[in-house]
């Protein structure tokens, strides 16, 4: 499936950069990897950067010129809009495409440690 995400202007392409870094961005581009390995096709345009990917998708262009960038994050699959105002979480992206996605565990320590044996801590 091909998701395209047309971001707020940022100061890069993933906003993941600054001195005040909006902490949903970072889980949203390590999301978007994923999707990647899942096997979808992903493109991201940020406003600042691509303006003419704003105005090549029609439907991008009109919902800019009625509300402003308000409308932003906007997220197509496959062309269709699914998502505005918002990044969705790994599963609401995951159900788009027709998958599943994994649950995420916090790693746990052995007997000996964060390092095992090794003696490397």
């Amino acid at each position: 499936m091909n998701v395209q995400v047309y971001d707020k202007p940022m100061c890069c392409s993933t906003g993941v950069c600054g001195p005040q870094v909006d902490p949903v961005l970072p889980r949203f581009a390590a999301d978007l990897d994923w999707l990647k390995s899942q096997g979808n096709q992903v493109e991201r345009f940020n406003l600042a950067q691509q303006p003419m990917a704003f105005i090549e998708n029609k439907e991008v262009h009109q919902l800019l010129g009625s509300e402003g960038t308000d409308c932003l994050p906007l997220i197509l699959v496959d062309g269709k809009i699914v998502s505005r105002k918002d990044y969705p979480t790994r599963e609401v992206m995951a159900s788009w495409v027709g998958t599943t996605a994994p649950r995420q565990f916090l790693p746990v320590s052995n007997s000996g440690g964060c390092c095992g044996s090794t003696g490397c801590c």
